[in-house]
């Protein structure tokens, strides 16, 4: 998803890079606790919206201070504009998803995307699955039969249409990657590639309010500060830091940590929203998990779209 460093500064990760790991995983996590908690007091889409719309004013801000150009005729206008739709999509998707479903549910189904990524590749990149793949892709979608047969944590009627509106917003989001992957956004900068998803995701997003019903619900000082906790710390503060810390050390060694983040989000939800949390709940969290540790054994991280 961005122009990769030429050679990683270190070999293997030091505590900086664990522990910085393991708070990233941690934030990302909390990314659908924010918009469960956004959503209370406005329509989940404004909530995309301004999320998005507060962080690419801080990207912008961020570029201009580095001094990283953004509008240099680089060919990737067009791939860049597919990329950034697909953004807008999966958000839409996830977002109003979590009317439905848990966030535990939520966060594991939408965290399936490695997978679809794995698919793709193997037919548009030419990037062979070999048996560790393969035995990770059985394993996730092993824990994806398994949510679906979960009926101890399912929190309503109308939870199946959650699930899958975030099971799609995980095959848009490795739709998206595969965009930047097979184009020219894979040589330019990622803040670049970030400014893309953002803007396009923003007039995306902003045509489809109107048919969302009434944009202001219950606001409150929790749901303003969730929507600003996602556009300035999980969507470009927690971004910026992953790019930094893949510039400095392997990304493969990096990607062995991305299995905590639906393994966070699970805990998060019972924790903090008391959600039901069953125990094939758990099982279909182990499963999804040791998938992500197969797959990601022998390839290159994919950065998180929080």
């Amino acid at each position: 998803m961005t122009d990769m460093p030429r050679g990683a500064h270190r070999d293997t990760l030091d505590s900086f890079a664990i522990v910085s790991m393991i708070v990233l995983t941690f934030t990302w996590g909390l990314s659908n606790i924010a918009t469960k908690v956004a959503s209370t007091g406005f329509n989940p889409i404004f909530v995309s919206i301004a999320r998005s719309a507060i962080a690419i004013v801080l990207v912008l801000i961020w570029c201009a201070w580095r001094r990283i150009p953004l509008l240099t005729a680089d060919g990737t206008l067009k791939a860049g504009l597919l990329a950034g739709a697909l953004f807008g999509l999966q958000f839409v998707l996830m977002f109003v998803g979590l009317e439905f479903t848990s966030v535990a549910r939520a966060v594991l189904l939408a965290n399936t995307m490695p997978f679809f990524v794995l698919i793709g590749g193997h037919f548009l990149l030419g990037e062979r699955m070999d048996l560790a793949k393969i035995v990770g892709l059985v394993l996730a979608f092993a824990g994806v039969a398994v949510i679906f047969g979960d009926r101890l944590s399912v929190p309503g009627p109308d939870a199946w249409l959650g699930d899958l509106m975030n099971l799609a917003a995980g095959v848009v989001w490795a739709a998206t990657t595969l965009v930047i992957k097979k184009s020219k956004l894979a040589t330019v900068s990622a803040e670049k590639v970030l400014s893309y998803q953002l803007g396009v995701s923003i007039v995306f997003s902003s045509l489809l309010l109107p048919f969302a019903g009434p944009v202001v619900r219950e606001p409150g000082a929790l749901s303003i500060g969730a929507i600003l906790f996602q556009g300035t710390f999980i969507t470009t503060v927690a971004f910026l830091a992953w790019f930094s810390l893949i510039r400095k050390f392997p990304a493969s060694s990096l990607s062995s940590f991305i299995f905590l983040t639906p393994a966070f989000g699970v805990i998060q939800g019972g924790i903090l929203l008391d959600e039901p949390l069953s125990p094939w709940l758990f099982l279909s969290l182990g499963l999804i998990a040791a998938g992500l540790v197969m797959v990601n054994r022998s390839r290159l991280a994919i950065p998180p779209a929080s």
